[in-house]
């Protein structure tokens, strides 16, 4: 869900823009705006488009503008006519001093002011529809940088997948094995206890149901059967494309499950180390995951 886009251009008004537009990995949508002052009443429009061409990801949008027009000098009539007024007075004043000069009364504090223009309400729609269409222009843009970043991870992603699918292959292969591992081990114990002749003497019935309590405390079927449902779903998620991000995130914390169960059922430590590499293949594709729309 990283990307980042940028539009710039000039307003009607020959004022310069530039829209900036970065996202990083979300749990959810958060845009953050950041606006030049007066330029408020965009943010509704902007909002309404980001949360209709995304769903994840925080979004930071900034704006700058620079107007390239000079301020309108204006005199002071009023302020004018007071300092000529006191200038005339302090000539006569002076024998021989010369008349004031218009440069030096225009300079005096008050005298000439910037004048700003009236509001146009239909300028300033104007401007605003400009700045709008620009933000598209660059959400259109940031949509396009993360789409390509999505190619590449969708690789990923099924790569990751098929490495679980293998890992869930192999600890079948092994769980298969656990009833008869499981036995000997019993067998051993018990010879160990009551000797070699114990176990002849204990009855084959007693010794088929510990077996068969052993093998049901560590069956793992439900758990490879589920793994191998979470794995077909998240390819369907994967191929479906749009929207897949929040359905990941669901799905990886049910992989986390069915892998601890396992590992804690094992009764094998080739069946742990299989559920150990699980858990890791498992991590990784949930960080990835985090990084899907």
């Amino acid at each position: 869900m990283t990307g980042f886009a940028r539009e710039s251009g000039h307003l009607p008004d020959g004022a310069a823009f530039a829209w900036e537009i970065r996202s990083v990995n979300g749990r959810g949508l958060d845009l953050r705006l950041r606006l030049p002052g007066g330029q408020e009443a965009l943010e509704p429009a902007l909002r309404e488009a980001t949360t209709r061409r995304l769903k994840r990801g925080n979004v930071s949008a900034t704006l700058t503008l620079k107007r390239e027009e000079r301020p309108r000098l204006a005199v002071d009539p009023a302020a004018l006519d007071q300092a000529l007024h006191l200038a005339l007075d302090l000539a006569a004043r002076i024998p021989g001093a010369p008349p004031p000069r218009p440069e030096a009364l225009l300079a005096l504090p008050g005298v000439l002011r910037a004048e700003t223009a009236e509001s146009d309400e239909a300028a300033e729609a104007a401007r605003r529809g400009a700045l709008a269409a620009a933000f598209e222009a660059a959400l259109a843009g940031l949509v396009a940088a993360r789409q390509a970043e999505g190619g590449k991870l969708r690789a990923i992603l099924a790569g990751l997948l098929d490495e679980i699918a293998a890992l869930r292959e192999a600890a079948a292969a092994e769980a298969a094995g656990q009833p008869e591992a499981q036995r000997a081990r019993l067998l051993e114990q018990v010879a160990g206890l009551l000797g070699e002749g114990g176990i002849a003497r204990m009855p084959p019935e007693r010794l088929a149901q510990e077996v068969a309590l052993l093998a049901q405390k560590s069956d793992v079927r439900e758990e490879l059967d589920r793994l191998a449902a979470h794995i077909e779903a998240a390819r369907a998620l994967l191929a479906a494309g749009e929207g897949a991000g929040r359905k990941l995130d669901f799905l990886t914390q049910e992989f986390v499950r069915e892998a601890n169960t396992l590992c804690a059922k094992s009764a094998t430590v080739p069946l742990t180390r299989i559920g150990l590499d699980l858990k890791a293949a498992i991590e990784r594709l949930r960080e990835q995951a985090a990084n899907v729309e």
